[in-house]
This record gives C-alpha cells, structure tokens and sequence, in this order.
C-alpha cells in the first residue's frame, strides 16, 4: 500500500492525498483535499487484500452509504465512498470521512482515570450518538477509547464508515469477529450477529474505562477475552470516588452477559444525562447567573436575517434563575490539552453574577424584549411586521446611526416561557410573522428545558431555509423537512412530545402561509 499510495497523489481525479495521518490493520488513513469542493477531508484507504476482494468492497461501499445517512452532532460524518483502479490493476477503495481536530479518548485515558462527571458527559455523548444509529438500523460493532474523538464540540464516535446492519453476518474476510476483544460482547464470541445490544455492552466497557482506568476484562485477544469472562468475578464500581449509584447500576448493567438486561442506548444516554443535573432544584438556581437588562432602544433594535445562523445570542431581557441545563459551563480542559473536546459539564464554583432588575423594567420591556425577531436588518415600519414580498436586508448607509450597545452579562439566559405560549397567538398572517412566533416557541422550548441545546440549532437552522426558500413548492418542501426533524428528534427524546406538538402545529401555520 505504501508503494501505491504517496503525497500529491490524486484518487477518483478529485481527492488529492496530502499526508498519512493513522493506520491500522484494515486500512490506513489520509488527509486529503477534495478539489471539487476546496475543503479538507480524511481518507480511509482499505488495505490492499481488502480492496482485492470484490465482495468486500461491496459490503463497504454498502455501509458507508448507511452510514451517510447519519447525520448527527456526535457522528463523524461519510461524505464519500470511491474506487480507483492503478495501471498494474490493482484496486485503491476509499472512505471519504469528515477530518477531526482533536485528541483521541484513548490518548486521554494515558493519564488515567477521568472524573466522573467528564466520563458520564462523554457516556451520553457517545450514546445519544449510537441511539441516532440504532433507529436507522445501523450497528457500529467497535465501540473503544480509539474510536472516540474529543473535539471543542464534544466526544465524535469515528469509524461508522465499516458499520453494518442490524443482523448481518458478523465476520471479516478470514472468518474472525469484528472488533476489538476487549469491548466485544460475550455473545458475539459464540457467533451471535451484531445487534444494539452488543454496541451498548461496547459502551458500557468504554464507560467503565473511563471511570476506573481500565476495561473490565483486559484482553488482548480472544482466547484471553474468553479466559477472563469465564475465570473473572463480576466487575464493581466501588471504588470511583463520589459516583452516583445510578451510574455505577446502569454501566453494570450495560456488562450484562445476558444482552436482554441490557439497556437500550437511548434509555442509557437518559439516565447518565439526568445525573448530570442537580438533583437539588433550589441549588440548581444557584448555578444560574442573573442578566442584567439592556436598555430599551428607541425605535426597536432590527434583528438578525433569517435567512443566515445568528452571530450572537438573541438579546433577552433578565429572567428568575431556572435548573441548569446540558448547556452549563464547560468543565476547563487539563492543561496541555487545549484541543480536548468540551463537553457540557458543569464547574464546581459559582459565576459572578449581575446586579437584579426590578420587577417593573421587566413589566414594562418584557413584551419587546422577550419575542425574538427574524426580520432583516431595517427599521420596522408603524404598521408592524412585513406579510409578504421577498426578504433582503438593505445594505448600510453612511447615514445609518451607529447600534447603540449594552454592556454585555457574563453569559446570557434565555427568557423563561410565558404561560400563555407561542400556541396562543393568533394565526400567521405571513410567513415572517408565522417564523417569528415559531422562533420564539425554539427559545421557550429551550428555557425550559423541553428542547436539547443541539435539536434548537438545528431547527432554527431549517426554520431559515424555509423563509429563504423560493420558487414553486420551496416552501412546502422545506417545512416538510422540518416537520420530519421535529418528529425524528422527538423519537429520539431530544423534544418532549409534548412541546414537539407544538412545534409541529407551528410549522404547519409556517406552511399555511403559502395559500
């Protein structure tokens, strides 16, 4: 392989290899830059013996086409799958993968143990990741420390590009069982085909490591793997300092020999997201800083385009401390490591916190504070909101005054909900004004902690596509696309059914607006 493959090269006359950056028995990995879209991505190239093999390389071109198919915040995504045949015939096959920046888990696992609240963060991570797998029947098959990337956005589970379905036959080309032996579910010793269950045994072991520095049974191969399961007593968690019993119950059970008390990925990321919280609502407030009120401005401060992500937060007016939620301060990475991923953890100290605003400044600015505003960036007119026409967001002028500024808190909240709710306002009477109150419905959503810090990018995200989209049907496609994400994200409990309710009878107002 490395007399073939070098620096400069170019496979499929579109990725051009840069450096080799990994390898393993299966394949190696490369930068590479794909020159049809000008961006970096890494390249999974399967060894030679493995690429020979027609039958392989249909299983892999297979997989990496399910795997595609995930699109998740903890997933490394497949963007690509080639073939390239060299003049002496041999064959190059190739994985194009999303490139990473960061430490791998089992780099950090070097120094030894984690705390708990690190290892119960990246636990969830990694099993809201295999959740999103699972419910496209997908299996990843090598959970491991080398297999999670920590990155500034949390812990990415690498390699779904040689995932399998649900069921398939669990075999490499020689006859022997997928993955590493260690993290490999007793069944699957015996021939047992790859099921969730045995990603969420990977996960409890990956856990377990985490938490204590060492998987439960070491081993190197399978006879050892073997040995241990049959000689070993049953592993405990004892002696990890302030664990919640409710970790330590639900990563046993996770090594459950029996793959029915195992339980399911999703149930798993529930429970370890749930310690995560104080259990103590009163001490939770006191992890909440309080904002200070910006002044009201005079005529009303234009909001950003609909049309483009927010650069800042929305402004928002002071709120009465509320429970942390996943999205507290991230715990600081150790020192050294400035490119460990940050997961959601919560620190031990307080914030400073702002100065309180009475009850009546916030009488009185809530009603044009509290309602975010999508409109481009002009004045509004006396009549109110536009209805109707395209939405272009007029350039500046050297007339333009200057925005006036507040002085910014420490880290803004967001307002908490009304007990009236976005469902109580009248129907849209235009698609900037049906997106607005389903805007302000996504930052309720998230003040109460009824929508994942996450989904709310994303459905803000679709929400814009939806008002920028033109042409015939462009706007019913792309609240169908949103209606389907609302659905799929409250499968997955990342929405409470209830608020997906409302934000699904939100969107339809958004559709409605085209009649």
């Amino acid at each position: 392989m490395k007399a073939s493959l070098h620096a400069g090269r170019l496979l499929a006359r579109r990725y051009r290899l840069i450096d080799q950056i990994g390898a393993g028995g299966m394949s190696v990995i490369w930068r590479a830059r794909d020159e049809v879209l000008d961006r970096i991505v890494a390249l999974k190239v399967l060894a030679p013996s493995l690429a020979a093999d027609a039958r392989f390389r249909d299983m892999v071109r297979e997989e990496a086409r399910s795997a595609a198919q995930l699109v998740h915040p903890h997933v490394t995504a497949v963007h690509d799958y080639g073939e390239t045949v060299a003049p002496d015939g041999g064959i190059t096959s190739f994985v194009v993968m999303e490139l990473l920046a960061g430490e791998e888990l089992e780099h950090r696992l070097t120094a030894g143990p984690l705390p708990w609240p690190e290892a119960v963060e990246i636990g969830a991570q990694v099993a809201e990741a295999l959740a999103a797998a699972h419910r496209l029947g997908i299996v990843h098959r090598d959970i491991t420390p080398a297999n999670v990337m920590m990155t500034q956005v949390g812990a990415k589970v690498l390699d779904f590009g040689i995932a399998t379905r649900v069921g398939a036959p669990d075999e490499d080309e020689d006859g022997g069982t997928f993955g590493t032996p260690a993290y490999v579910a007793p069944e699957r010793l015996d021939g047992a085909p790859a099921q969730p269950a045995t990603d969420v045994y990977s996960l409890g072991v990956l856990l377990f490591e985490t938490l204590t520095g060492q998987p439960p049974y070491a081993a190197d191969t399978w006879e050892q793997l073997s040995a241990a399961l049959d000689e070993a007593g049953p592993p405990t968690l004892d002696g990890v300092p302030g664990l919640p019993p409710a970790v330590a119950d639900v990563c046993l059970r996770c090594l459950a020999r029996d793959p029915r008390r195992r339980p399911t990925a999703h149930q798993l990321a529930t429970v370890l997201r749930d310690q995560l919280l104080p259990a103590d609502p009163q001490a939770a407030t006191m992890l909440a800083p309080t904002v200070t009120l910006p002044a009201l401005p005079a005529p009303a401060a234009p909001g950003p385009d609909l049309r483009h992500p927010a650069v800042g937060p929305h402004p928002v007016a002071a709120a009465p401390p509320r429970p942390a939620t996943d999205d507290e301060p991230a715990r600081p990475a150790p020192d050294g490591d400035a490119s460990a991923g940050a997961g959601r953890r919560r620190s031990g100290g307080r914030r400073p916190r702002s100065l309180l605003v009475v009850v009546g400044v916030v009488v009185v600015g809530g009603g044009a504070l509290l309602t975010p505003t999508l409109l481009p960036d002009e004045q509004p007119s006396p009549g109110g909101l536009p209805t109707s026409g395209p939405v272009v967001a007029p350039s500046a002028t050297p007339s333009s005054p200057a925005p006036t500024s507040t002085r910014p808190s420490p880290r803004p909240t967001r307002p908490a909900p009304t007990t009236s709710g976005a469902t109580s306002l009248p129907p849209a009477g235009g698609l900037i004004e049906a997106a607005n109150r389903m805007d302000g419905l996504i930052e309720a959503g998230l003040a109460a902690g009824e929508i994942r810090d996450d989904v709310g990018v994303d459905l803000r995200n679709l929400l814009r596509n939806a008002v920028a989209a033109t042409g015939e049907g462009a706007l019913t496609t792309a609240v169908d696309r949103l209606r389907a994400k609302i659905g799929e994200r409250q499968r997955e409990g990342s929405i409470s059914p209830a608020y997906a309710q409302r934000l699904d009878a939100a969107a339809a107002q958004l559709a409605a607006t085209q009649a």
